[in-house]
């Protein structure tokens, strides 16, 4: 058997592998394990949602490859008119539009499109995984953006040496992001694309949890700044507002010359989403509604954080995505601490470490818990880690 490509090195030890070990012993014990740990929305897709899209697989007219040049343009005209009515900026569907099979797809392959190897790619540190492991991947070097917290999880970006500004070529942001919940200001945003205007840097924004924002928060846009339009693209996700995660649907919109070169790359690698997804991601655009689910995940944020704040951890409730983002309370290491609550308290969370170094003393909780209805098995979850981190039963 040929050995396997060493840009497969590139990709580091699958951390949580002790962590799946014993949740898996637990399991087969018969223990109750609360599982905090993927982000994967718990509830169903709509009903209203699901009925369009066996309305579309009845359509013979997407039996067939999407031989469009950007994607299913219903789909992409409902993107473009949704975008309006959320940021009002008016976007081309024909040029400064396409369709991803998911934004995990597009922005590991953006890294593709433009990187070679030496090109420096900025990337937040926590963060999303995808940024750094496709960087590495390519042969790009990977300056890391640490996200403080003193810093309310925003990048520090006048700490960007010059010359590192000078040879990169995207810088990844996600705000609401994942894994901190922190969410940025529409200053933030200006910052951001003054500094990739004047180093000629393409801002990537990871915009999956935009809609996933409680207590009246809106999250703004990159693509809202004035002058942004060369320099940013941004990629938008059906998974998370409409429960749509297996569905693999979604948008990059901005620069048409990010979007076209990205487009380009594509061509060579996919050939679209089944058409009938994607006129069912339409129909969710435009007429879709989850505020049910968004409400329970409401519920659920504040049964976990205020059962942890009672207890004596002292825990921010996030304003935006269904993560709660907590600093170990005991002075164990992230990876000790989870595999601890796991062992003692059947509760999996996930270890910082898991998103970058800066990572290191805190753990990712998440909302989307199975079986929940209104928050119990989140305020279960609560009562058994206060028992653990705090010495409480």
């Amino acid at each position: 058997m040929p050995a396997p490509s060493k840009r497969l090195d590139a990709i580091p030890p699958y951390l949580f592998a002790e962590i799946s070990r014993i949740k898996a012993e637990k399991i087969a014990s018969g223990a109750d394990v609360i599982d905090l740990g993927i982000g994967d929305p718990d509830q169903p897709t709509p009903q209203p949602i699901i009925r369009a899209l066996q309305r579309a697989a009845e359509d013979p007219r997407t039996h067939s490859y999407d031989e469009s040049p950007r994607g299913w343009r219903p789909f992409l005209e409902a993107a473009s008119k949704w975008y309006e009515r959320e940021y009002g900026v008016a976007l081309d569907p024909a040029t400064e539009m396409l369709e991803v099979i998911g934004s995990k797809e597009g922005l590991a392959h953006i890294v593709w499109a433009f990187c070679d190897p030496g090109d420096v790619v900025l990337v937040p540190d926590p963060g999303y995984p995808v940024y750094r492991v496709h960087a590495k991947m390519a042969g790009a070097t990977i300056h890391s953006m640490p996200l403080l917290e003193e810093n309310g999880c925003l990048p520090n970006l006048a700490d960007i040496p010059s010359e590192v500004a000078s040879r990169a070529k995207m810088m990844f942001v996600c705000y609401p992001c994942n894994p901190t919940g922190a969410v940025a200001t529409a200053g933030f945003f200006e910052d951001a694309v003054r500094f990739c205007r004047e180093h000629d840097i393409l801002l990537v924004s990871d915009m999956a949890y935009a809609q996933v924002v409680f207590d009246g928060y809106k999250a703004p846009a990159a693509l809202q700044v004035d002058g942004s339009r060369e320099h940013v693209v941004e990629f938008h996700s059906l998974s998370k507002p409409f429960n749509m995660t297996g569905w693999r649907i979604g948008f990059a919109c901005g620069s048409p010359s990010a979007v076209g070169t990205l487009g380009r790359f594509k061509d060579n690698i996919d050939s679209k989403q089944f058409p009938a997804v994607a006129q069912a991601a339409a129909f969710a655009l435009l007429e879709g509604d989850n505020s049910a689910t968004m409400e329970l995940y409401r519920k659920r944020r504040d049964a976990l954080v205020g059962g942890l704040n009672s207890a004596g951890w002292k825990v921010e409730p996030p304003q935006a995505t269904f993560y709660v983002w907590a600093r170990v309370p005991t002075g164990e290491t992230s990876a000790d601490f989870a595999k601890r609550l796991l062992e003692e308290a059947s509760v999996l969370v996930i270890p910082g470490t898991g998103y970058g170094e800066n990572g290191e003393g805190y753990v990712r909780m998440s909302l989307t818990v199975r079986g929940d209805v209104a928050g119990e098995r989140l305020a279960e979850a609560a009562r058994r880690m206060a028992g653990v981190a705090l010495g409480r039963v």
